[in-house]
């Protein structure tokens, strides 16, 4: 690839360290630029003319999964431009649009056909929420105030049918309380906050990111075998619907080497049919048979810190906290779970 820019790739992006708060800002003048934390694909763009790069965060070339953002990068930037973002998937659940983990990692498919596909059916966005060169300059040493407005050069405002948008800012604590509070229905997870007199330091936790953080009360359906052949490597969990039907919402892993073989002891005699496990869904990921999980009686009920919630499911694997005997497995339903669709998707991406 023949490309010729001021800041070339790869490139590691500057990351995020976890705070329990969102930083104050001290009297006097702002020190710190508030700003939604998109939960998608982070992204490094390059383009030089016809030349459009796409770099994971781990360095893996997205650029084959998103055809659409690639011709929407020829079509809606710059020449020359290197942007810091998230790709996300929109989609209308119910009567809003939100941001669809789902839809977003079904993209990533070797076959060539099912991208075509996948990028008619659901598109993706580019939110840029950093620049770090804009045509034949590097912003990179920049402060965080000259890079945004290299990046609101480049990407603009945007309307609904663009493909880059921009994230908004705010250097109001209150203002990023309340995005905190309510910007999670519209498939986002939190805040971050970046110096305004910070440069963009590659590969280095330089920011800072406030991410939701919860507990609900699961029932354990439950468990598979640990990969070595010894234990319990994750616990099955399942939540009530309001008609009184139990579907599984995610597992919980990373058990000790003693308290795996302690869980197995446990739960082995409450096996539903020892002699045949479940056969777990396929994906791309994983064949049936590596899915294969051991259902046990749903009796036990215990305490899970999650993040997220999507699709009825949980996001990322939660972590066990304690058992909860004193709860009834009927009561573990989905309201102790649900999220306000406070703002719809457009609103959110329109407000930069």
């Amino acid at each position: 690839m023949d490309v010729e820019l001021p800041v070339m790739p790869p490139i590691a992006p500057m990351l995020a360290k976890a705070v329990a708060a969102i930083p104050p800002q001290p009297d006097g003048a702002p020190v710190w630029s508030y700003e939604p934390k998109w939960d998608g694909f982070r992204a490094l763009l390059f383009r030089d003319g016809d030349e459009v790069t796409i770099g994971s965060r781990g360095g893996k070339d997205l650029a084959r999964y998103f055809p659409e953002i690639v011709a929407a990068a020829k079509d809606e930037l710059p020449d020359k431009v290197v942007l810091d973002g998230e790709i996300g998937v929109p989609a209308l659940i119910g009567d809003t649009h939100r941001l669809d983990w789902d839809s977003l990692s079904q993209r990533i498919h070797p076959a060539a056909s099912r991208v075509a596909m996948l990028a008619e059916k659901t598109p993706a966005v580019f939110i840029g929420f950093d620049a770090l060169a804009l045509d034949s300059a590097s912003v990179l040493a920049e402060p965080f105030e000259v890079r945004r407005q290299a990046l609101l050069r480049a990407v603009g405002a945007g309307a609904r049918d663009r493909r880059f948008h921009v994230s908004r800012v705010t250097t109001d604590p209150d203002i990023a309380q309340d995005w905190f509070a309510n910007f999670e229905g519209a498939g986002l997870d939190g805040v971050v906050g970046k110096r305004l007199d910070g440069v963009y330091v590659e590969g280095k936790r330089e920011m800072v990111k406030i991410k939701h953080k919860r507990s609900a009360d699961c029932v354990v359906i439950g468990y598979r075998i640990h990969k070595s052949g010894n234990g319990v490597g994750s616990m099955l969990l399942g939540l009530f619907t309001d008609d009184g039907d139990l579907h599984m919402v995610g597992g919980s892993s990373a058990f000790s080497d003693a308290k795996r073989i302690e869980l197995q002891a446990q739960f082995e005699p409450m096996r539903l049919d020892p002699d045949n496990p479940a056969s777990g869904e396929p994906t791309r990921w994983r064949s049936e048979k590596s899915g294969e999980w051991i259902p046990i009686r749903p009796e036990l009920v215990a305490e899970f810190a999650y993040d997220q919630m999507e699709n009825h499911r949980f996001r990322h694997t939660v972590k066990f906290m304690r058992w909860r005997p004193d709860r009834e497995p009927t009561s573990c339903g989905y309201g102790q779970l649900d999220v306000p669709l406070t703002y719809d998707l457009h609103d959110v991406l329109e407000g930069a």
